[in-house]
């Protein structure tokens, strides 16, 4: 459960980009879902680095090249790309790294495999002036996502202000109403879980929640783990920032590789489409957003 301190730092990011300019919900969330996953990009080699550290071995995962980029005008170290690094940065001079070196940086980093990774392919930095990207990264570093639950507790707080923005298409389920349905369906360890119209991926997410609440023996075989993270979660929109958005939230909720990807689930040509999988389980669709 968030606290009321940790509501209240996220109310001050969302003011401070509408009285930066940035008033569109979708717009806002998505801003702070790079700077997110940026942040956890550097948690993530920080993590590598004391493993191997540790283990005396090198680094099997580098999320950041070592040595510097190829930017025409002004070459910069990867090691500025890392979170822990650039927030210690004079606003100019964050605003040149975060939007000239590190976002094309997002834009390639598909390659590893992951579909948030993939649907970063297309981030746009929208963040107007240097002034509000410093204040949105210092307030941001001082909000405490360590914890698996307050980060994806933070992060459906977030989402729940897109429910203001029905102007935009885009509506949400409350999550008592999500947590029936999943109650009903009460996937099990080896089913294959789809919504075909997924948006913020809340009943994946839900899923996601029963399944570690019900059957915690599915971290202590590695088979049902590697489905778990890898094969069990699949998730249909035809909205990218949706996309971007859901991968996001399934992220921060522990799902290391859910199946999110673009699909228009009414199209004829995937009418009758259906998943294999290797443990031979049924797939069972949620309908609805």
């Amino acid at each position: 459960m968030l606290t009321n301190e940790i509501r209240n730092q996220i109310d001050q990011i969302w003011n401070a980009f509408w009285s930066g300019g940035i008033s569109n919900p979708l717009e806002v969330i998505e801003q702070i879902t790079y700077l997110l996953f940026i942040k956890r990009l550097d948690e993530l080699q920080t993590l590598e680095e004391l493993k191997a550290t540790r283990l005396k071995v090198p680094i099997e995962r580098r999320f950041f090249p070592a040595g510097k980029d190829d930017h025409p005008r002004s070459p910069r170290p990867y090691d500025d790309y890392r979170w822990s690094r650039f927030k210690h940065f004079a606003p100019a001079d964050m605003y040149e790294v975060v939007g000239e070196h590190i976002f094309p940086f997002l834009r390639t980093l598909g390659g590893n495999g992951t579909t948030y990774a993939h649907h970063m392919k297309d981030a746009r930095f929208t963040i107007p002036t240097p002034g509000l990207l410093a204040r949105v990264v210092d307030m941001i570093d001082q909000v405490p996502m360590e914890d698996r639950d307050t980060k994806g507790d933070l992060y459906e707080y977030m989402l729940a202000k897109i429910a203001t923005a029905g102007q935009n298409g885009q509506f949400r389920t409350p999550r008592h109403i999500i947590r029936l349905m999943v109650e009903m369906v009460a996937p099990k360890p080896t089913d294959v879980l789809c919504d075909p119209a997924c948006g913020t991926a809340g009943f994946l997410v839900a899923a996601g929640e029963y399944l570690r609440e019900r059957h915690p023996e599915i971290f202590r075989d590695a088979k049902l783990s590697q489905h778990f993270h890898h094969e069990f979660f699949h998730g249909f929109d035809f909205d990218n920032t949706m996309l971007r958005i859901g991968s996001m939230n399934m992220m921060l909720h522990g799902v290391e590789n859910p199946d999110i990807r673009y699909r228009d689930s009414l199209a004829q040509d995937h009418a009758g489409e259906r998943k294999n999988t290797p443990l031979s389980s049924p797939i069972h669709p949620l309908p609805g957003r």
